[in-house]
């Protein structure tokens, strides 16, 4: 893809480089799914979920930023390992970075027919947009990584993915300066957006279905119990909460973030139902259609992934690709939407505080994507949150974290 990956990604974003380039970043980015790094980042997701939880009791209008707060933070700690203290522009400039990037994917007739970049330079009237939203990408993500690069170098960086596989030299790392930085920034990139729009089209779902919000509630209070005597799920709970496990793979379905992925090419030629495809072809999944391949496909629905496979989100769900390059860092969505889903589940009621569209979800809005009206579900639980963003000591942040906001 010229465009979308060489004027725009300078040729270094993974998502979309051929497999030859592709291989060495995702080797480095296993890291990502390790036992020991797994357990490090639930305890960050943990505790920025505390934080979030915390934040709508006391700014329950602010719900959808403090879904983009925590996606963004957590990412921000598992990459670079440092809570981002970012302001709303700062933010707002890294969500427009996702959004420009996917709206470039496939915009240009260039990425369809790529021959065409061949012509001579004053043939390629496209290049000066392009490359000038590819240089204000660069010098973005140079602003995030710089700091932490230069912490790296002189020891004094916290943990985190960059210093412990990316930087280590027994990660052996092939690629040059600006391959790490992107490698480590398409990271923030892509964790920090789809956790929070998924969070976004749970809210819708609660306005639409405030049923299937009752039986998962009451799963909940089941595990974690009621009133006085309830705590916050944690990580350990996944296994008992297997309708909230359904939940988060239903809210992909339901609304696919992603209309169209970008294509997977075959290595080896294909016959399939009487069909042949020459190796080197490219395969788009048309993340909508496939999505809708079920009954009552409109209907938001857990039930239909209770088949004992709803503890894993990637099972008979396209919507973090598939094959080799499916989604490196899946499981570790999966532990974000569950951890968050579970307790808004449990905390939180959503009503309509307006008249809006459920078929149609500004996901990419940087305010209230459409109108909700949050509240707290008794005393009892906006003292238990207390209690516990108390105990981890993010009480305070939350609590005066309303001008970062702004």
């Amino acid at each position: 893809m010229p465009v979308s990956s060489g004027l725009v990604s300078r040729d270094r974003r993974s998502l979309i480089l051929p497999q030859e380039q592709w291989m060495e970043r995702r080797r480095v980015m296993h890291g990502l799914l390790s036992g020991t790094a797994l357990k490090q980042y639930g305890a960050w997701q943990e505790e920025e979920s505390t934080k979030m939880m915390a934040e709508y009791v006391f700014h329950p209008q602010r719900w959808y930023r403090h879904h983009y707060r925590y996606a963004n933070s957590v990412i921000v700690r598992i990459a670079l390992g440092e809570q981002p203290l970012k302001s709303t522009k700062e933010l707002e400039e890294m969500q427009n970075a996702v959004t420009f990037f996917v709206g470039s994917i496939g915009r240009s007739v260039v990425d369809w027919f790529p021959d065409l970049a061949k012509l001579p330079w004053f043939l390629q009237v496209w290049r000066p947009y392009w490359a000038r939203l590819g240089q204000w990408n660069y010098d973005l993500y140079a602003k995030w990584y710089n700091p932490v690069k230069a912490k790296v170098e002189n020891g004094t960086a916290p943990p985190s993915f960059v210093r412990d596989f990316l930087m280590h030299p027994d990660t052996r790392f092939k690629g040059d300066c600006d391959d790490l930085m992107y490698v480590a920034m398409q990271l923030i990139e892509a964790g920090s957006d789809t956790t929070r729009e998924a969070l976004n089209i749970m809210t819708m779902a609660a306005l639409e279905y405030p049923e299937v919000f009752a039986k998962a509630r009451a799963e909940v209070d089941r595990v974690c119990g009621v009133g006085k005597d309830a705590r916050l799920p944690t990580l350990e709970d996944m296994d008992a909460l297997g309708y909230i496990c359904a939940m988060c793979k239903e809210v992909l379905r339901w609304r696919p973030i992603f209309p169209l992925t970008p294509d997977h090419t075959a290595s080896q030629d294909i016959e399939f139902e009487g069909y042949y495809f020459p190796a080197g072809t490219g395969f788009t999944i048309n993340g909508p259609a496939v999505c809708g391949e079920c009954e009552e496909p409109e209907r938001f629905m857990p039930e239909r992934w209770l088949d004992g496979h709803e503890q894993d989100i990637a099972h008979g769900l396209w919507q973090f690709g598939g094959g080799r390059r499916i989604c490196v860092g899946y499981r570790l969505a999966q532990r974000s939407l569950f951890i968050n889903i579970a307790r808004l589940v449990q905390c939180v009621d959503y009503k309509p505080n307006g008249p809006y569209n459920a078929e149609i979800l500004n996901l990419e809005a940087v305010g209230e994507p459409f109108p909700v009206r949050a509240t707290l579900r008794g005393e009892q639980y906006k003292a238990m949150i207390v209690e516990e963003a108390k105990k981890v000591g993010v009480l305070e942040e939350a609590r005066f974290n309303r001008d970062k906001l702004q």
